[in-house]
């Protein structure tokens, strides 16, 4: 029978080390926002390296690799969805128009996670994360966009209209996965459907990582570059909501001013008219003596 005192004592040690490792990322990039399944990645490094590595390379992971999950808003991780759909409908037009107005946030816990929260066995996921920290950053839509159409069959199981069922099939990551065949599959959708040839791909910073993390030497990268792309792209998220919210005002301001705007245009028109016709009565006269002898059958 296991040691119960030993067991716990082993996970509070566990739980102290994560937490000292979050906080020291946060203390050294302040300008970095912690999100929900930080810890799963961070618990990854912390199982995989050694003390002296893990802060080192969770911090050049956090600010040159996940940076748009760490962003004030989400409107970045929401434009990384947005790029599955578009590889649905290049890799399977019939599928992606079957999943209809399904969004793609089914995929949030999986990519936001580098698939440490959807994926338990602790071999498969560091066998994932070799490849994703391998490959450039995009790789891990790829991945579930692949996860998807590998579950094709399944999906077609449920009527199109059925969308609480096909968004619960698409949230959960299966979890027997043949991760090899996963991996060189989602290899070949890459070549197959380069990322700049999805619609959506213009919807990405230029400061993303996505971007980024594209070019030649980007693995070089310094962690003051990838901090002044942070600060590039959250200006622009603070541009854009404010941009949105003047919207709404404005939208906002015409729907309240709609009514008495149009009664006021309504009371000019009317006045201005009857101004015109008393000062004129020749065409109102005119259309009296039409509407008398219609009236009268047309005598």
């Amino acid at each position: 029978m296991p040691n119960t005192d030993n067991s716990t004592t082993e996970l509070e040690r566990r739980k102290a080390e994560l937490f000292d490792l979050i906080v020291e990322v946060l203390r050294r990039y302040p300008f970095l926002c912690y999100f929900q399944g930080y810890h799963e990645i961070c618990s990854v490094f912390l199982l995989v390296l050694d003390p002296p590595w893990r802060a080192r390379l969770a911090a050049r992971l956090s600010v040159l690799r996940i940076r748009d999950f760490m962003l004030p808003t989400l409107a970045a991780t929401v434009h990384q969805l947005r790029l599955i759909p578009d590889l649905l409908e290049a890799a399977d037009p019939t599928l992606r128009r079957h999943l209809g107005d399904v969004e793609p946030f089914y995929a949030l816990a999986g990519t936001i996670t580098m698939y440490a929260h959807v994926i338990k066995e602790y071999g498969d996921i560091a066998r994932l994360f070799d490849v994703l920290l391998a490959r450039e950053p995009v790789f891990s839509i790829y991945l579930y966009a692949r996860i998807v159409l590998s579950r094709r069959d399944e999906l077609f199981e449920f009527p199109p209209d059925d969308s609480s069922m096909l968004l619960l099939v698409l949230s959960k990551v299966p979890k027997k996965l043949d991760l090899e065949t996963l991996i060189t599959e989602t290899a070949d959708l890459f070549e197959r459907h380069p990322p700049d040839s999805l619609h959506s791909w213009r919807r990405i910073s230029a400061s993303s990582p996505l971007k980024t993390a594209r070019s030649p030497g980007s693995e070089n990268q310094s962690l003051e570059e990838g901090h002044a792309h942070f600060e590039k792209q959250a200006a622009e998220e603070a541009a854009e909501l404010r941009r949105r919210e003047r919207s709404k005002k404005l939208a906002k301001r015409a729907q309240a001013y709609r009514g008495p705007a149009l009664a006021m245009f309504v009371a000019v028109a009317t006045g201005m008219l009857a101004i015109y016709l008393r000062r004129n009565p020749g065409p109102l006269n005119y259309l009296m003596s039409v509407t008398w002898r219609f009236t009268k059958g047309g005598d």
